[in-house]
């Protein structure tokens, strides 16, 4: 498996985690932004692991909560670069390599701000409701080349987006995810990330080998209705 993040300490834990449960695991520092960056990625897995079968295109920020008409326009085009940008130039890469395999299967990390309206998330929302489009879009274009191309929807999630995005601010009122956002999920409580791995895996599993263009919610029961 190849570990891709512009946090090397982080990614290189990651790496640590899967080596110690008796997988294989390499690190390779990327910058979604850049394409080139991308496509270095993609050519060292395929190098080391002789083939692309799966992918998870998971980078995202989140530069705090603010209304839209106080977000600052480099503020808007940072996060549109990493999380819609950034999806698409991994695709661009990626695609090429799965399509002469003849198969392979990705997911992208979307939002459930993309099935619901969230006030001060306009950017973050933005870009995710950019993710599923871009992913229902793109799962039609390969969908006859053995390729099939899926996303999630987490809901808040135990992770470190708040604290580690650029720009994000940190003040108690802009609603921590392991506090105020699980007010209104159904289960009563944030997600954990091997959750959200845990749904990934299914997508690329032969269990879902007839499912493609779909967004799958993993939102403890968040925007059922």
């Amino acid at each position: 498996m190849s570990v891709a993040d512009i946090a090397t300490e982080t990614g290189r834990e990651t790496v640590d985690v899967i080596e110690d449960a008796d997988g294989d695991a390499t690190f390779v520092e990327v910058d979604v932004s850049d394409f080139e960056s991308v496509k270095r990625m993609v050519d060292i897995a395929v190098d080391t692991y002789g083939s692309l079968d799966f992918a998870h295109n998971n980078a995202g920020i989140l530069t705090g909560f603010a209304e839209v008409t106080d977000i600052g326009e480099d503020q808007w085009d940072t996060l549109l670069e990493i999380n819609l940008k950034g999806i698409w130039a991994c695709l661009k890469a990626e695609l090429p390599v799965m399509e002469e395999q003849g198969s392979g299967a990705i997911g992208n990390t979307a939002s459930e701000s993309e099935l619901v309206g969230m006030g001060g998330l306009a950017s973050y929302s933005a870009s995710k409701h950019g993710v599923v489009d871009l992913t229902k879009t793109v799962a039609l274009e390969y969908a006859s080349r053995g390729i099939r191309i899926n996303a999630i929807a987490p809901g808040p999630t135990k992770t470190n987006i708040q604290t580690n995005s650029p720009g994000t601010d940190t003040d108690p009122t802009s609603m921590p995810f392991d506090t105020s956002a699980m007010t209104d999920v159904p289960m009563d409580r944030v997600a954990k990330p091997a959750e959200m791995a845990g749904a990934a895996a299914f997508l690329y599993s032969a269990d879902a080998s007839y499912i493609t263009g779909h967004t799958l919610p993993v939102d403890g029961g968040q925007t059922a209705d």
